[in-house]
């Protein structure tokens, strides 16, 4: 960019022209690259990996934008910063893909192709689109150590799986074993329970009458999968109901395959939930398998790898789960057997990849002990080793641990880390290694099978904190950069990885793999509801880039992150930061114009004008710089975004771009050379540090105007954050009793301007006005910053003293610590009376309505609870903001009339 750092910016703010310029000169300049080896304080983040089939969508925009505040701002701190990024190889969503690609492309499916030619084949359209998202997010900003970008399937990923995987075997941690899983039938594997989407569904719930055996009486269940009877082993009823303690250990006979089954008791049924009795499928219902466990019940699997009716389903054979309901129905009916059917609403699992309903379904598969794992991974979360924040996932976090179970890896797929198990044909041994082996380890026979599954993705997923740096080798990077410092993540994702992620840590590193875990909340749309590309509310970070810039999406995202919320996204909101960028920029455009003929001091940024040659207004403005430096360091420190970014945008827009500008604007213009000098050097060096303050929310804008300016170092994304010890020599030069002045002519002025705009007098219109002060303080301050009142308020004439009649006048009360300032502009000759009497009533009336909506509204708890922080706030403000606008109102129709 060197060649571009003349000192002026062009008419207007062009984000496209922009972004992609400066991310690729810092990207060539290597600005992003963290060292291995470094006297740095070293902080690191991981990113979370995207699919590699993904594509970048709000979450990950929120997610990513955090992220990189973080590392620009501990870059800018003079920290080894490394955020080192990654894609993951997303078994079931890759495969999925590519499989589609084949049918409709070259009409094969995988089984025609084998395993060897499908995963060639996966590999070829990963190299071909598994680098999208990069170029995504490169587009927001990301400024990610590329060099060290990770795949899960990379070999040194894959080492690290292969090492786990034995590691845990050997400890008996890792079991082959027949359980209850997520099933998917379309896609014949297992899945995780992240990958099942609940729906609420219409449908019925059934009452069924089994008899009881050797009696007329019988027992009725209610059930929504009524062809689930078919694998019934038991019906259970509370020990503790009168009703049906006759029963227990009695048999009744399932209907339709008359199987007699056992009446038994827990204390797991609700007597007063429905009939009181519930049917026991063990090998479909989640909550059966735990009462079959207890119970010793026999597990009949009624369905197929396809989901189809098995052999166990007698008749109902060959089936599919819904045709084998209908017909189970219309069997019972015509039994008498089915006492009614009523409308019910339920909650259905369904797969999220290819949308087919879940089936809890009894399989052999290969699975994680957790109990061992998990006692360490609560330790260090109840001792505060690391911290959640906000702080209330701590609680989820340890309930989840609490009631961990056995961790399913095992998917039937070919794409992924291939289980490392060999089975021996001669004697069925199996032999697990890191390596693959040319022999049975027991016999030593070669008819060796690998295993066919391959690993969940989240596996190797869970190893990403210190697999991507190199372990098990103890490289510079794990030396250096483990612990990472930050874990930023969804809510929705700390069980499936977070916990994972902190039980490997601490088995393989013996030390956890980030000290602090923050947790934002999802993006919703403006209305609050879960953006889906089915409902058709979703949207394209990258099409909001493409309209509005990076900045501004990142800037608002920021400036609403409230600890732990749900976003809600508005592109109304958007377009008003995409004006904050615009204000910036053309803010940037008047101060470069008015430091043309600046000449840069010999010691550059840290030079200073003298104190006794800065005018008030500079001693305001450096003041205010020092308030802001403070708020935005306290808030990022504690990771309040939202009102770091706050801050800043009304320090820059109202402060600087607003109030300093304006103020100047005289001194800039002005012959009085030294107090013009020192006013340039003042503007030169706030303006520097204002892009500093600004830049890890909106790099780009930023980083642009940065170059421009005439003190500045090599670059705006590794010079030093501002802070009032860094920058005390410049802060010294504020003073409180002249921002306290500044501040009183500031309102004295937006007083006389709002009168202007209610009573609709022109701009151009010199007004005359008078001051009622009765304090000799504040007379003495307004009287030596009248020339600055008169010249920005455009007045006539400027009397400071007593009230005065105040008959036919707007009146502006202003309350200070000094005493009250009544800023009185008498409206004869300016106004129609008789207009402004009509207005103002109607205005009374209209506010009466605005505070009676808003009261009721803020009394509402259920509105209190669901809005946003800033929604509540906003409306506080507006209540009290109507309510004295009232008073003001009728103040002013008193003296109309």
């Amino acid at each position: 960019m060197s060649e571009q750092n003349t000192n002026s910016l062009s008419d207007r703010y062009n984000p496209q022209e922009v972004e992609g310029r400066v991310y690729k000169w810092w990207e060539d300049a290597g600005y992003f690259k963290a060292e291995a080896r470094s006297t740095k304080p070293p902080f690191s983040i991981i990113l979370p990996p995207p699919n590699v089939t993904g594509f970048l969508h709000m979450g990950h925009a929120l997610d990513h934008t955090i992220q990189d505040l973080l590392i620009r701002w501990k870059r800018m701190n003079g920290f080894n910063a490394m955020w080192l990024p990654g894609t993951d190889h997303a078994g079931i969503a890759t495969q999925s893909v590519v499989e589609r690609e084949l049918k409709k492309n070259e009409h094969v499916t995988r089984h025609q192709l084998g395993r060897e030619k499908f995963v060639e084949k996966i590999w070829e359209w990963k190299h071909q689109y598994g680098n999208r998202i990069y170029s995504q997010m490169r587009r927001l900003g990301d400024s990610c150590d590329w060099e060290r970008a990770t795949f899960t399937l990379d070999e040194g990923v894959s080492k690290s799986v292969r090492k786990v995987f034995v590691s845990l075997y050997k400890k008996n941690w890792i079991y082959k074993g027949q359980r209850l899983i997520n099933w998917s039938g379309p896609l014949e594997t297992a899945i995780s329970d992240l990958e099942v989407e609940y729906k609420q569904v219409k449908g019925s719930l059934w009452h069924i009458n089994y008899p009881v055996e050797g009696s007329s009486e019988f027992v009725t269940i209610a059930t929504t999968r009524p062809e689930t009877l078919l694998g019934d082993t038991a019906v259970c009823v509370n020990p503790e109901d009168d009703r049906y303690k006759h029963l227990i250990g009695k048999n009744v006979i399932v209907p339709l395959i008359n199987r007699k089954v056992k009446v038994i008791a827990d204390t797991y049924v609700d007597k007063n939930f429905g009939s009181g009795v519930v049917k026991i499928t063990p090998a479909h219902d989640f909550n059966d398998y735990k009462i079959g466990k207890t119970h010793h019940l026999d597990f009949i699997n009624i369905l197929t790898k396809k989901t189809t009716m098995n052999e166990n389903a007698g008749p109902y054979q060959g089936l599919s789960v819904i045709e084998a309901r209908k017909k189970v129905i219309e069997d019972l009916k015509a039994q008498n057997l089915l006492v009614k059917e009523e409308p019910h609403v339920n909650n259905v699992g369904h797969c999220s990849r290819s949308g087919a309903v879940v089936e809890p379904f009894l399989s052999e598969q290969w699975f994680v002990k957790t109990e061992g794992l998990a006692v360490p991974a609560r330790r260090v979360a109840e001792s505060g080793t690391i911290r959640f924040e906000p702080e209330s996932w701590t609680k989820v976090y340890l309930h989840w641990m609490n009631i961990i179970e056995d961790w399913c890896i095992s998917r039937q797929l070919w794409w992924g880390h291939r289980i490392p198990a060999w089975n021996c044909a001669d004697c069925g041994h199996v032999t697990v290694a890191e390596t693959d082996p040319a022999e049975c380890e027991k016999c030593h026979k070669k008819n060796l099978t690998q295993e066919e599954d391959v690993l969940d993705t989240w596996f190797s997923s869970a190893l990403w904190p210190f697999s991507t740096m190199g372990w098990p080798e103890e490289t510079e990077t794990l030396k250096t950069f483990y612990p990472t410092s930050y874990l930023v993540t969804g809510h929705d994702i700390i069980f499936f990885w977070v916990a994972r992620m902190i039980m490997m840590g601490l088995e393989f590193k013996r030390d956890v793999p980030f000290r602090t875990v923050y947790i934002h909340g999802l993006v919703r749309d403006a209305q609050g509801k879960k953006m889906s590309k089915s409902a058709g509310n979703s949207v394209d970070p990258v099409e909001m880039i493409d309209k509005h810039g990076a900045d501004a999406l990142r800037f608002s995202f920021l400036a609403h992150l409230y600890s732990g919320k749900d976003f809600k996204f508005s592109e109304q909101r958007l377009e008003g930061y995409r004006n904050f960028m615009n204000k910036i920029w053309n803010a940037a455009r008047f101060a470069l114009s008015h430091l043309q003929d600046f000449q840069v001091p010999a010691d550059g940024v840290k030079a200073l004008p003298n104190k006794s040659q800065i005018s008030i207004f500079d001693q305001w403005i450096i003041t205010k710089l020092a308030e802001v430096e403070k708020t935005v360091e306290d808030a990022l420190e504690q990771e309040r975004f939202s009102d770091a970014a706050t801050a800043l945008y009304q320090f820059t827009w109202n402060q600087f771009c607003d109030w300093y500008i304006e103020f100047t604007k005289p001194i800039l213009t002005g012959t009085n050379k030294e107090e013009r000098a020192a006013t340039q050097l003042v503007m030169a060096q706030v303006l520097n540090r204002m892009m500093r303050l600004l830049h890890p929310m909106a790099p780009f804008i930023t980083e642009e105007i940065y170059q421009k300016l005439p003190i500045r170092g090599q670059a705006c994304i590794v010079d030093q954050y501002p802070n009032v010890r860094n920058d005390k020599d410049l802060l010294a030069l504020g003073s409180q009793q002249s921002a306290y002045e500044i501040d009183i002519v500031k309102d004295v002025v937006t007083a006389i301007r709002n009168i202007r705009g209610e009573n609709r007098i022109s701009p151009a219109e010199k007004l005359n006005v008078r001051l009622g002060i009765t304090e000799a303080e504040m007379q003495k301050i307004l009287g030596n910053n009248k020339t600055a009142l008169m010249t920005m308020a455009r007045l006539g004439n400027l009397d400071i003293g007593a009230d005065g009649n105040m008959q036919k006048c707007a009146v502006a009360p202003i309350t200070t610590k000094n005493g009250q300032i009544k800023v009185i502009i008498p409206l004869e000759g300016l106004v129609d009376f008789d207009e402004e009497i009509k207005r103002i009533n109607k205005t009374i009336e209209k506010l009466g309505k605005d505070i009676s909506l808003l009261t009721n509204k803020l009394s509402n708890e259920k509105f209190i609870a669901n809005a946003d922080e800033d929604v509540v706030a906003a409306d506080k403000e507006l209540l009290a903001h109507s309510k004295l606008q009232l008073e003001s109102m009728k103040d002013a129709l008193v003296r109309f009339q």
